[in-house]
């Protein structure tokens, strides 16, 4: 019998979206040495080889998908160095965003683009997001960049697990959880009955957007140091610079008699509530953390952060983000009745979100190297929008760096509005004093 997985609940759901529109996330990782594309290619050939990450096939009738191995096809374009690297990277992100991979009877759900920059390149990972969570991503992509430095360098020591657990484990390892979850589901529902609707210009236009800021060393720090003293997480300033961005956006919700919040989520990594093993996980295992909102006028970052610290605390303790998973397996039985219209408004009617958050943390990954080229790499992450969350805030830290990536639907926000979100959050976070 061959080895193969089952497609978890969000795999699954993740598929039918992919039929709307791609849903390609984009990894990049500056590499400091000169670019060498055939050198390039044949080390992403045998790291991809290595881990077992060739020959994917994906039979969705029977929700099972399988890694054949054997070579590897390296999907990998160049393009020369440009005056501007960062407006280079932001057109490549969201060219990227918007096309699809190639349906086949093998997938190919890797594809790379190297940037040339004469003495340096950034090189870009494309993933179609079913096959793979962030954190796994950014092994693989400092997998390739370590070994690209030094060929004579043997590539760190990890084990990925290709095929993880499915989501019904979380109720086997917590019954408990799963039960406090699935009754909180009617107030959830009587949450996003008050929660403001964002209205799309274009229900048919999942096209993605991008636009990007970067904190330095002296502004995370100072971002951390006023976390620390007001008692709060970066993922608790992170929302609460959203909801200070986007509330002047929302004003037509004071003029509403019921649907004045804003809502907005934090996308959450949920592998070891459904697994307990310590590898890396490759497949997504993802639920979402839901913080609806007045946003009064007159609340400084300070209060709203605490605001939103003390109500994700509770929703986490008492593991409430997992009633997103019933949630989603609801919508999964719906999805087959609707129409095309239909699929692409569903969660603007039904379930209200404004944003989301997702964070990466690389320094511990890598830490785990143990390579002093470390030192030389830095990294940006986006992560594309869906028809659940109109704007994704990716946070990546890298080295003492904080990367802000901001994907937006255009149906949902114009490059104006998001470009003043952007710098909304950037006077929200620039010269904080605990």
């Amino acid at each position: 019998m061959r080895d193969e997985g089952r497609l978890n609940l969000f795999q699954r759901m993740m598929l039918r979206w992919r039929s709307l529109h791609p849903y390609n996330p984009v990894h990049i990782v500056r590499v400091p040495a000169a670019l060498d594309a055939q050198r390039l290619r044949e080390v992403i050939a045998a790291r991809l080889e290595a881990l077992g990450l060739s020959g994917l096939e994906v039979d969705t009738a029977r929700g099972s998908f399988h890694y054949a191995g054997g070579r590897a096809e390296v999907d990998l374009s160049v393009q020369p160095a440009t005056e501007n690297a960062t407006h280079a990277l932001q057109h490549l992100i969201e060219a990227e965003f918007n096309l699809p991979f190639e349906n086949r009877a093998h997938e190919q759900p890797w594809r790379f683009v190297a940037v040339d920059a004469s003495d340096c390149f950034h090189l870009a990972l494309i993933y179609d997001h079913f096959v793979a969570g962030g954190d796994a991503i950014a092994r693989l992509l400092t997998d390739i960049a370590l070994v690209y430095l030094d060929a004579l360098v043997p590539p760190p020591a990890w084990t990925l697990q290709r095929y993880p657990a499915r989501y019904r484990n979380v109720l086997a390892r917590h019954p408990g959880w799963a039960l406090r979850a699935l009754f909180a589901l009617p107030r959830l529902t009587a949450s996003n009955r008050r929660a403001f609707r964002l209205r799309l210009s274009e229900a048919d236009d999942a096209s993605n957007g991008f636009v990007r800021l970067r904190l330095e060393p002296r502004q995370l720090r100072a971002l951390l140091a006023v976390g620390k003293a007001w008692g709060v997480t970066l993922n608790d300033l992170l929302l609460a610079g959203l909801l200070q961005a986007l509330s002047p956006l929302a004003e037509a919700r004071w003029r509403e008699a019921r649907r004045r919040q804003i809502a907005v989520a934090s996308i959450m990594n949920i592998n070891r509530d459904v697994s307990p093993g310590t590898e890396a996980v490759l497949s997504p295992c993802l639920a979402a953390l839901r913080i609806a909102h007045d946003v009064p006028l007159g609340v400084g970052l300070r209060a709203r952060a605490q605001q939103v610290h003390a109500a994700s605390s509770a929703l986490k303790g008492r593991h409430r983000y997992l009633s997103s998973l019933f949630g989603l397996g609801l919508s999964a039985l719906i999805w087959p009745f609707l129409d095309t219209a239909q699929r692409q408004g569903f969660y603007v009617k039904h379930y209200p979100l404004w944003a989301g958050v997702t964070t990466l943390n690389l320094n511990p990954i890598w830490s785990d190297s143990g390579d002093a080229r470390i030192e030389g790499l830095d990294y940006l992450r986006a992560v594309p929008t869906g028809p659940m969350t109109p704007l994704v805030l990716a946070a990546t830290t890298a080295h003492e760096v904080l990367h802000l990536g901001i994907a937006y639907r255009r149906a949902a926000y114009s490059p104006a509005v998001a470009e003043g979100i952007a710098a909304t959050l950037a006077r929200c976070f620039n010269d904080l004093q605990p």
